[in-house]
C-alpha cells in the first residue's frame, strides 16, 4: 500500500505516528511511505528583501526540523521512507499530493475541534477532507 503520511511536527503529529506504530497493519516494510510537511510561504514582500540561497535553506531547515524525529521512527523500525517537502498551503498540498501522486491512503493527525470550531478557525484536516480524493485516515 502507498501511504502518504502528511506531518507538521505538532504533537498531533506525534500521536498519529503512535498510532502508526501500534497498529501492525499499517506499519510495515509491505507498505511504501512519503512523509509530506508543506512550509508556509514567507510573505511576497519579506521573500523579495531576501536573498534567494538564504530562503531556500529557511525552507530547507523548517522542513528537516518536522523530519528529523520523524526520520528516527522510521529507522528505529527498519522501515524505508521517503520525505517530501513543499512551500504553500497545507491542505492544497497535501490534497495535490495525495491524489497526484496515487496513494492508496493518506494519514494525518487533526487537532479534533468541533464543527463550530472549524466553521470560525478553517482546518487543515477538513479542507483536505473537502478536496482529496483519496481515503484519509485522521488520528485524533
Amino acid at each position: 500500500m502507498k501511504i502518504l503520511i502528511a506531518a507538521d511536527g505538532s504533537p498531533y503529529t506525534k500521536r498519529m505516528l503512535a498510532y502508526l506504530a501500534a497498529h501492525d497493519e499499517w506499519l510495515g516494510s509491505r507498505h511504501d511511505y512519503t512523509v509530506l510537511h508543506t512550509v508556509p510561504a514567507v510573505p511576497p514582500r519579506a521573500a523579495a528583501v531576501l536573498d534567494r540561497d538564504l530562503l531556500k535553506q529557511y525552507y530547507v531547515d523548517e522542513a528537516e526540523k518536522v523530519f528529523k524525529p520523524i526520520r528516527s521512527f522510521f529507522v528505529k523500525r527498519s522501515i524505508n521512507a521517503s520525505y517530501v517537502s513543499k512551500v504553500g498551503s497545507a491542505a492544497d498540498t497535501i490534497a495535490k499530493l495525495a491524489d497526484d501522486g496515487d496513494f492508496d491512503l493518506l494519514m494525518m493527525g487533526s487537532h479534533g475541534h468541533g464543527s463550530l470550531a472549524n466553521l470560525v478557525m478553517g482546518s487543515v484536516a477538513t479542507k483536505v477532507l473537502a478536496h482529496c480524493r483519496r481515503p484519509v485516515l485522521l488520528v485524533r
